[in-house]
């Protein structure tokens, strides 16, 4: 007779179990990209998502059913990368909200579990997409709660059942999506919510897993950060770097939350309270950690409990900013923070500040020149966290603080974190490229209003039309074009629109399509791998095509990206 129940400790292995098996499928799931391009990153994203939440639930020694709730829920949310990270954060944070309140899973329960998951997920994102991972997880969720209305309670039929289920979906998917189809792939996000399913379901039979964690699998993102650096040059008022977590008895309402931090704010100051619903993120210095945690320990219990004695060790991270400041031959850059080190870029408070995710050193150099606060290393081919973007709000003093995502896949982390964030005013601008994020910079006013700015932000990037030139990492046909390995592509706003095995022929061929009669400037930004003067031929070659428009070629830096082109 098979099981009718689960327990806390059988489910973390489930969950463990999962997480290694998505790990472990990451670079296949990677290769289900629909475009062929080098950066595949569905797996990637997953993987992190849920290793980040794996790392907390692998902490537990002796789990019940709340505490390994609230590390799955809470590990997924920061950990939360890319549009298929978060929604796979927001399936988890719907399941757990059910299995919370029991000690024990059976049938119902994990239907209900189930139909909570897909809720969650599909409000979390503004245009659901049929063909895609919430389709797999609604009809998973669909066939549990007809065997739950059937009667079935026994669990390996049960979730042997869901998973098949979760299968035949996925495998539907190309019929929804005409573009999957076309590429004859499955959608990648769906196969990576299979591969969860199915590893918890060989944890759930007995079978022998290693549910090991290597720690250079989980994102460091997930790491505190330190706010050591960005005090060695200031006068320490008060001594103690006090961070810590709150894992919360139950939520807060506005009332304890506003009571805390006036709390903090009589103790210290650099105070950071970001909170969810059973999760608190605390930052204060203080010259009494002890009372800032005591007073915490009334909302919950404390974790990741980090405390830095900032006087003692300021004279010696001085001492080594100043050496390597004298052996470097440039002056020292304050407008942006080190990334390494991660010293805040605005100590003293200010109205307005902005962070921009973006990639390579020319790109990043425009960005701090056009005032940026905050640049978080990323974009196409490493999507940050929903944590990530947590640090840099963070590190920014500022009472307004608007983000520029550049790619349509961090958009929804960006959100997830703007979401987090209770002391400050979040502006999440939906840039979806580089050129897009630096055209909306550029049109910030700062003598109107943030709604003014943003509205007008918005707009104007609306206006600009963006192409990238890669290489085909596969064959295969999209777009009515047959695409071959090695091949280079110029790939549009919304498709491919040059294909051909000479890179500056294809490029050539991309800003051709791109164009139409209103657009008068055409920005070129050329990659880490390309000299200048291989743009500066390609910047003729458009100028004699186009030569009523302003050219204008920077070095990018970009990888995989051999050119980032806008017109507007």
């Amino acid at each position: 007779m098979g099981l009718n129940v689960i327990d806390a400790k059988m489910l973390s292995k489930m969950f463990l179990a999962g997480a290694k098996n998505l790990e472990h499928k990451k670079e296949w799931i990677n290769e289900l990209n629909v475009f062929p391009v080098p950066d595949g990153d569905t797996g990637t994203n997953m993987s992190m998502t849920i290793m980040s939440a794996a790392r907390e639930v692998a902490a537990i020694a002796e789990p019940d059913m709340v505490s390994l709730a609230k590390a799955i829920s809470s590990g997924s949310l920061r950990g939360a990368r890319g549009n298929s990270g978060v929604i796979l954060s927001q399936l988890f944070r719907g399941f757990t909200k059910v299995i919370k309140e029991y000690d024990e899973i059976n049938a119902a329960i994990l239907a209900s579990a189930c139909d909570k998951a897909v809720e969650t997920a599909y409000k979390a994102v503004m245009k659901p997409k049929e063909g895609t991972i919430l389709t797999v997880a609604k009809g998973a969720a669909k066939r549990a709660n007809d065997l739950a209305m059937a009667g079935e309670k026994d669990l390996e039929v049960f979730i042997g059942e869901v998973i098949k289920e979760a299968e035949a979906v996925l495998a539907q998917t190309p019929e929804m999506l005409p573009v999957l189809k076309q590429a004859g792939v499955v959608d990648s996000g769906g196969q990576g919510l299979v591969e969860v399913l199915k590893g918890a379901h060989e944890a759930f039979l007995g079978k022998e897993l290693d549910l090991s964690l290597d720690v250079d699998t989980v994102s460091k993102a997930s790491a505190m950060p330190s706010n050591i650096e960005a005090q060695a040059n200031a006068e320490i008022k008060f001594c103690y770097c006090t961070q810590f977590l709150i894992m919360l008895n139950k939520p807060f309402n506005i009332k304890q939350e506003m009571d805390f931090k006036d709390y903090l704010s009589s103790i210290g100051d650099s105070i950071v309270v970001v909170a969810d619903d059973e999760i608190v993120k605390v930052h204060v210095h203080t010259n009494d950690p002890g009372l800032a945690m005591q007073k915490a320990l009334r909302y919950g219990s404390l974790t990741t409990i980090i405390i830095e004695n900032m006087r003692l060790e300021r004279d010696e991270k001085v001492s080594d900013m100043m050496e390597k400041q004298m052996q470097s031959t440039e002056l020292p850059d304050r407008s942006t923070p080190d990334p390494e080190s991660g010293e805040t870029s605005s100590p003293e408070h200010k109205d307005t500040g902005f962070i921009a995710v973006s990639i390579g050193e020319g790109m990043n150099e425009i960005f701090r020149s056009l005032g940026v606060d905050y640049i978080i290393e990323g974009g196409q081919t490493m999507n940050p966290s929903t944590e990530d973007m947590l640090n840099a709000i963070e590190k920014i003093n500022a009472d307004n603080i608007f983000i520029f995502p550049n790619n349509k896949n961090i958009i929804l982390a960006a959100n997830q974190a703007k979401q987090l964030t209770t002391d400050k005013n979040i502006i999440v601008i939906p840039t979806k490229t580089v050129p897009q994020g630096i055209t909306a910079i550029i049109n910030y006013v700062p003598d109107i209003s943030v709604q003014e700015n943003e509205a007008v932000m918005a707009e104007e990037v609306q206006r600009v039309a963006t192409g990238q030139v890669t290489y085909a990492v596969r064959d295969t046909m999209i777009d009515d074009k047959e695409i071959h390995e090695g091949d280079f592509m110029g790939i549009g706003d919304k498709g491919i629109l040059s294909v051909g095995t000479d890179l500056h022929e294809v490029a050539f061929q991309m800003v051709k399509e791109m164009m139409s009669d209103e657009y008068e400037l055409i920005s070129i930004y050329y990659g880490d791998i390309i000299k200048e003067e291989q743009a500066q031929k390609l910047a003729d070659m458009i100028r004699a095509e186009f030569g009523s428009c302003d050219i204008e070629l920077q070095f990018g830096g970009q990888p995989i990206y051999s050119y980032i082109i806008s017109a507007e």
